[in-house]
């Protein structure tokens, strides 16, 4: 097969046909970055440590075209050859690198961010107000940096970014160091667990933080001060979340905790990142109403954060498993019970078209609530077959077993038939395979 980026037809995933790159594996990415707010100009450079799968001599990496490449450098030597458009990065090497050879890639670029256009709107590197939200998914990542920017090509990070001292950045993993010079401060954070590129995110803003307490797992907060009396109600029963899902899903997949944040801005829904997710201030009212999308944004720490799709169409995977974990915490909390839900969302569901293969929903329906619900549905239809004992000791084997790894569909079922005395065929067929709501 030839590997020159110019004739590779291959596709590694028809829901982003121009995303993920081919001929090496990246385990690591050392980002050093400046970002000025009030110009949004972002520079510095991106260390890339990889390994060839083929014998290689010209390979690409995904970042966008706001961006600019001023050098590029592969094992120490300038690349003979490196060009940027259409959204991919084409480097091209003197001489060609054998099969599992160390690639460590030095890109120099510069350029005021913008998100990326989509599909599913603006995703990506994101002005606000006052400061920068990252909003990867599904494929935003190249909105910041040079990336595999696929869910499957997951790798460790290190996030150095220095920018105007007022202004608070969290980025995923540890804050290793902060270090303040003249106006400026250096903030260096380190993800050790692999972690898919959209879910690596950058949030700079005006943030004070603020300490859980009394949780299994350490959780803090970043939000703008005037928020803090609505949050300390709003967010009050995170901690007991975190323990009911522990409790629930298995251990909390990550080593440095759980940060979220609240920007002072709205937002139209919150998002999840690795170890991290994002409210808009409008989710932070002091009414408690947006509960139900705390404990979503929460589960999919476990669900789409450590197991990973490999490829977008088994989202449901992420997503159907997040909003039942929203059923399940509404029953553990006294509200709706996960049966009393799922009736509700049976009933909207039927009266919607039905036309949505929930195993494949297509490019242009992953995000569609449809997904959300009917995933949700199905895991309480398994739970029903199963019994509650071997339906919770299947999704914590199931985020054991997975943990940090990426899957398809076919490794749930076939996880679930060890839990099940008769063939559950029938019901992935009902819920999965087939257009009709069973």
């Amino acid at each position: 097969m030839k590997t020159s980026p110019k004739t590779v037809t291959e596709v590694i995933d028809p829901y982003l046909p121009k995303n993920g790159n081919f001929g090496y594996r990246v385990s690591r990415y050392e980002l050093d970055l400046e970002y000025k707010v009030a110009s949004n100009r972002l520079t510095g450079s991106a260390t890339i440590t990889a390994v060839t799968l083929t014998a290689l001599q010209q390979f690409t990496l995904d970042l966008s075209t706001a961006l600019t490449v001023s050098k590029v450098s592969v094992n120490g030597k300038r690349a003979a050859q490196f060009s940027s458009r259409g959204g991919k990065l084409r480097v091209r090497l003197e001489s060609k690198l054998p099969t599992g050879a160390a690639l460590s890639i030095v890109v120099r670029y510069g350029g005021a961010p913008r998100p990326l256009r989509s599909l599913w709107g603006e995703v990506g590197f994101e002005e606000l107000t006052e400061g920068v939200l990252v909003a990867g998914q599904p494929n935003g990542a190249a909105s910041w940096f040079p990336c595999d920017d696929h869910p499957s090509a997951k790798a460790a990070f290190r996030i150095q970014i220095s920018t105007e001292s007022p202004y608070r950045v969290v980025a995923n993993g540890k804050l290793v160091s902060r270090r303040a010079r003249a106006s400026r401060t250096v903030w260096t954070y380190e993800q050790s667990e692999p972690t898919s590129t959209y879910l690596v995110t950058l949030q700079i803003g005006r943030y004070q933080m603020a300490r859980l307490a009394k949780a299994p797992v350490q959780m803090q907060a970043a939000l703008p001060q005037r928020l803090r009396d609505d949050f300390d109600h709003d967010f009050a029963r995170q901690p007991q979340m975190m323990e009911f899902f522990v409790e629930r899903f298995g251990p909390y997949p990550l080593a440095n905790g759980y940060t979220v944040v609240v920007t002072d801005d709205p937002l139209e829904i919150p998002l999840e990142a690795q170890g991290i997710s994002i409210f808009g201030a409008n989710h932070c009212d002091g009414t408690r109403s947006s509960e139900r999308l705390i404990a979503h944004e929460l589960a999919h720490q476990w669900f789409g954060n450590s197991v990973t799709a490999r490829r977008w169409r088994d989202i449901w995977l992420h997503e159907g498993f997040a909003c039942y974990a929203e059923w399940l915490w509404s029953e553990h909390a006294g509200g709706a019970s996960a049966d009393d839900l799922a009736r509700f969302h049976h009933q909207q569901l039927r009266d919607k078209p039905q036309d949505l293969l929930l195993a494949d929903p297509g490019p242009h329906n992953m995000f569609d609530d449809r997904v959300y619900k009917r995933g949700a549905l199905t895991l309480h239809t398994l739970r029903g077959r199963l019994g509650d004992d071997k339906f919770f000791a299947l999704l914590e084997e199931w985020t054991a077993r997975y943990r940090h790894a990426t899957v398809v569909t076919d490794d749930f079922t076939g996880l679930a038939a060890n839990y099940s005395d008769e063939s559950l065929r029938p019901l992935w067929d009902a819920w999965l395979y087939s257009t009709e709501v069973p």
